[in-house]
């Protein structure tokens, strides 16, 4: 059973986290939307966040997604993948993502692309960049972002919408913040070097622990789980 009236108020406490970290850069609180990250919780944690007005999900797993999908067909939900993509999965996220914010290599583009083509539909994606030394995080090298864009415009079915980064885990404020730093630099190069069809708009990065500082950097989007859904 979802507690309604607490997620309500994790949900209030989350735009007030987000407010208050807008002022304090001088940005406008709509300049900040929230994904909320909806892995490991059930259907009915999700459905309960769609009457409070969310129809973007977040998902780490695709299995996730399958399992979760037929129970939330009358809710409008639209499936944004943000965890790592194994190859061979490009036919589920064609088959349920609206968008995809962790593309980080040319065999998963093509892949997708030969997909999508069949299917006659377009997904929204998002390059990840690691910014962080972590061998645990994914993503394309900064030094090596521009020439990665480039190459995505070959595939017509792939619409570029911005960068997503996963910071440092590490409660070194400073190293944190450089990870967000240098996912802003490369949102710069990329407006810079004028991709045809490719805009650079959105960066998607901070999440619960770090979303102020993601703020402060230029996210226009936080991925929020535990902290707004309740405890795992």
């Amino acid at each position: 059973m979802v507690d309604r009236q607490a997620l309500a108020q994790r949900l209030d406490a989350i735009n007030q986290r987000i407010s208050q970290a807008c002022a304090q850069v001088g940005r406008k609180p709509d300049e900040v939307a929230l994904l909320p990250v909806s892995k490991t919780f059930g259907p009915d944690a999700i459905a309960a966040m769609t009457e409070l007005g969310f129809t973007r999900f977040g998902e780490n797993r695709l299995q996730e997604v399958a399992q979760k999908a037929p129970a939330l067909t009358d809710h409008g939900v639209q499936w944004v993948i943000i965890g790592h993509v194994q190859t061979n999965k490009a036919k589920e996220v064609a088959k349920y993502a609206s968008e995809l914010q962790s593309l980080d290599r040319l065999a998963l583009a093509q892949a997708l692309d030969n997909r999508l083509a069949a299917m006659n539909r377009t997904l929204d994606v998002l390059v990840q960049v690691k910014t962080s030394t972590e061998e645990s995080k994914s993503g394309v090298h900064p030094d090596e972002l521009i020439d990665f864009l480039k190459a995505l415009s070959a595939y017509r079915t792939l619409k570029v919408k911005g960068l997503m980064t996963m910071a440092v885990l590490s409660e070194d404020r400073a190293a944190v913040r450089q990870c967000f730093e240098q996912l802003r630099q490369c949102q710069q190069a990329a407006i810079a070097a004028d991709i045809a069809g490719a805009s650079f708009d959105r960066l998607s990065m901070g999440m619960s622990g770090d979303m102020e500082i993601a703020i402060e950097q230029g996210s226009t989007e936080v991925r929020i789980g535990s902290a707004l859904f309740g405890s795992r």
